[in-house]
């Protein structure tokens, strides 16, 4: 065991934030701490790291385990260049190699003792220099710069000069590159883009040590997490296996305890009826069998109501008109800033009811994108249009399109003037806003906050066609399945930018990759665009992964619509074939009874009209028996 924490406890101006939350972990386990934002994952690692003191209870390290921490936004402020302040972590084997070049120098003028002093150091020095990889310091270096995305031109970048998210991946940098025993990771891959992520999650499942992370990217976790800590209310409760082993066994343990606590009430509900019934008869024996059902009643352990599924927010969007079935179309759209071309030449089109997610690294003009479609900026060559009754919803993942002075009751009534007051209180409160929370200003909210209320706002828009920027960004894992479920539920068309690669394989039905300046089409979710880009095509080279083009897409996109409506139509001919199967064999039933009645037999005239008439339902029936056959192969 490297780590047990027991009984935790921290308070905030008098709220509790954690009571008494204990667990341990083992050597080289990988855990996640997970739980709704505001329960205190990142308190908890703060106290753990000696960053922060409990109010109570105790944190005990394994002798001698090295520590490493990593803070949310945690940044690298230096003059140093990147590779220098790397470099820096690396210093006492650096020192070592130095020592080591200088003893060798001193052997050739050293003899007898002095020679075997030498040699002795030397030796010593040479097996710690090895022991921890000295001789793959660089390489070491620039694995960790490449993975985490930063290009061999950018080693020797000025710290000073990078951006925020830049520092803090030289924070995270340096972290791995001191390969603690135990590592504790605040949203790492924050500021990473899905090859970063990607990178990390192969460098986390294969540590040779100790990892505790608070994530809310659920795929990443999947990747490498055996333990999964989730804290709520104030207590830990340990889970083993992967993220999505934790969501399963959460919601049938919420099940079990729902079913177990609405007994107990029934039970209580029927004891204090009982109860009261004894005490009515106001006899000696009656209210004593009263009284001792009471101290029953009173010593029974009070299951806690497990948190109502009804105090998560409340999203549905529904499209006020359907659009025509060609939504987008983009004809050789092109944007460039100055020294940083993004996208050229652009052509594709959305149909309605795709959900096209689009991914790419950081910078390759995803945002840039969606902005040109939505009006908010303008591409420097091409075109665009939308179709028939399409109604635009557009998500700002940096909420610009929200009025930072106004009031969130304010933001809705000022875009909705019809409705009500009450409406707008009953809105806000669906989406976890209640009492005097609506009269907040916009700039006084969380992140995940104001995603909230653009989610709000982008339900009360009726849009059928959702234009989205990063929308699981600051929303907890309970919020994000409540998007996920609106949205495989909405009845319009989605284009959307995320780095999610969980949500995006439980919404996307079509993936555009933007690299080297163009967009690639994938028909499918992210793991299916996955096996695609890794697996090399049949009979090419091996290195070639199996891409299609926006071209080849959009032709598998229309042969897939088209053999859809064919099978369909062939469904309904079949159906209607047999309805009339039915009917005609009713019918032939009915003129051979009528041909067999003593009556008919007597008046030729008749029963060869019958005969005629049985005859031409007989050809009918042959003929659509052979068509039901060749449907049905």
């Amino acid at each position: 065991m490297i780590l047990q924490v027991s009984n935790i406890t921290k308070s905030f101006d008098g709220t509790d934030i954690l009571t008494g939350c204990s667990f341990h972990i083992e050597e080289n386990e990988k855990c996640a701490v997970v739980g709704a934002n505001g329960t205190g994952k990142s308190t908890l690692l703060k106290i753990i790291a000696g960053v922060l003191s409990s109010d109570s209870g105790s944190i005990s390290v394994k002798t001698g385990a090295t520590v490493g921490y990593l803070a949310q936004q945690e940044a690298v402020n230096s003059d140093n260049t990147i590779w220098s302040e790397l470099q820096s972590v690396k210093q006492h084997l650096l020192d070592e190699e130095e020592e080591i070049r200088r003893l060798e120098l001193e052997m050739k003028h050293a003899s007898g003792e002095a020679l075997q002093n030498i040699m002795d150091r030397y030796t010593r020095l040479t097996h710690d220099f090895e022991l921890h990889d000295g001789f793959a310091i660089k390489s070491g270096i620039t694995g960790v710069l490449k993975g985490l995305g930063f290009s061999e031109e950018e080693f020797d970048k000025s710290i000073a000069t990078l951006s925020g998210g830049q520092k803090t991946r030289v924070a995270l940098a340096k972290l791995l590159l001191t390969h603690p025993d135990l590592i504790m990771l605040d949203e790492p891959t924050n500021h990473l883009d899905l090859s970063s992520i990607e990178w990390l999650e192969g460098f986390l499942q294969g540590y040779k040590g100790t990892v505790i992370t608070v994530a809310h990217d659920r795929y990443f976790l999947d990747k490498f997490v055996t333990k999964v800590i989730d804290i709520e209310n104030g207590k830990a409760m340990v889970y083993m296996g992967s993220y999505t082993a934790f969501s399963e066994k959460k919601r049938a343990l919420r099940e079990s305890r729902l079913k177990a606590y609405m007994n107990q009430q029934a039970e209580i509900q029927h004891q204090e009826q009982v109860i009261e019934k004894l005490r009515s008869f106001n006899r000696e024996k009656s209210i004593k069998r009263a009284e001792s059902r009471e101290k029953m009643l009173d010593r029974i352990d009070r299951i806690e109501k497990p948190a109502d599924p009804d105090d998560a927010m409340k999203l549905k969007i529904t499209p006020s008109v359907i659009s025509g079935r060609d939504v987008l179309h983009m004809e050789n759209l092109s944007k460039a800033y100055p020294g940083n071309a993004l996208f050229s030449d652009v052509t594709l089109d959305i149909r309605r009811g795709e959900r096209v997610a689009v991914i790419g690294n950081n910078g390759t003009g995803k945002t840039t994108l969606l902005k040109i479609l939505t009006g908010l900026e303008k591409a420097d060559s091409g075109s665009f249009r939308t179709g028939t009754n399409v109604k635009i919803g557009y998500y700002d993942q940096e909420h610009q399109v929200l009025h930072q002075e106004k009031t969130l009751f304010e933001e809705i009534s000022d875009a909705y003037p019809s409705m009500d007051n009450t409406r707008i209180r009953n809105t806000l409160a669906a989406f976890l806003f209640y009492g005097d929370d609506v009269f907040k200003p916009v700039s006084a909210l969380s992140g995940g906050e104001r995603g909230r209320l653009s989610l709000a706002m982008l339900m009360l828009s009726n849009a059928n066609f959702l234009v989205l920027d990063e929308p699981t960004n600051h929303l907890d894992a309970t919020s994000k399945e409540i998007l996920e479920k609106a949205l495989n539920e909405y009845e319009g068309t989605l284009l959307y930018v995320s780095h999610d690669r969980y949500f995006i394989n439980q919404t996307a039905t079509r993936i555009l990759e933007l690299e080297d300046h163009s967009f690639t089409g994938y028909i499918g979710n992210y793991d299916y665009y996955l096996e695609k880009k890794t697996s090399p095509a049949s009979g090419s080279d091996p290195s070639e992964a199996v891409t299609e083009s926006i071209s080849e897409s959009k032709l598998s996109w229309q042969e897939q619509k088209a053999a859809e409506a064919e099978k369909r139509r062939r469904e309904n001919r079949v159906k209607r074939i047999e309805d009339e199967i039915a009917l005609l064999e009713a019918q032939k039933k009915e003129i051979e009874e009528r041909m067999s009645a003593p009556g008919t037999a007597t008046d030729a005239e008749k029963l060869t009209s019958l005969s005629l008439e049985a005859a031409e339902k007989e050809a009918r029936l042959n003929d659509l028996y052979e068509e039901w056959e060749t449907l049905n192969e």
